[in-house]
């Protein structure tokens, strides 16, 4: 479905737990279920971007950094009815701009996400492994 209002991009760091709730619940992510660890944790990000339609949030990624070499992108999310309409590549492009003179820039993908973040560059870091400790059921 298309949306035709303006979508608006921003650094504020502030969320109503519904807004965030709902962005993640949106995309089945097990996040949702733990909204003030969730809100808590973005706090704690090193740089957020999030994207509104209104007052409703439509898209949201995050980075964790140690400030100089490294960076991660930890979150990025796009609400299901607002996908294809380059709010993604927005929120990435937008990170991506801050910390492009980093010496190494992660971040962990799978299903059809691994494609989109091929758009950027990224690729599979030789032969290294994903490792985790998840509690999560969404993955």
């Amino acid at each position: 479905m298309r949306r035709s209002a303006q979508i608006v991009f921003t650094e504020r760091r502030k969320f109503s737990r519904h807004s965030l709730v709902s962005l993640y619940r949106a995309n089945q992510w097990s996040s949702a279920e733990k909204p003030l660890l969730l809100k808590k944790g973005l706090a704690a990000s090193h740089a957020i971007v999030s994207a509104w339609q209104g007052n409703r949030l439509v898209g949201l990624a995050n980075t964790l950094s140690d400030g100089h070499l490294v960076v991660y992108y930890s979150h990025m999310l796009v609400h299901p009815e607002f996908q294809g309409q380059g709010i993604g590549t927005q929120l990435m492009l937008r990170l991506m701009e801050k910390y492009q003179r980093f010496h190494q820039h992660i971040l962990v993908a799978d299903g059809r996400a691994i494609e989109f973040y091929k758009k950027f560059g990224f690729k599979r870091a030789g032969k290294t492994e994903p490792m985790w400790i998840y509690s999560g059921h969404d993955h």
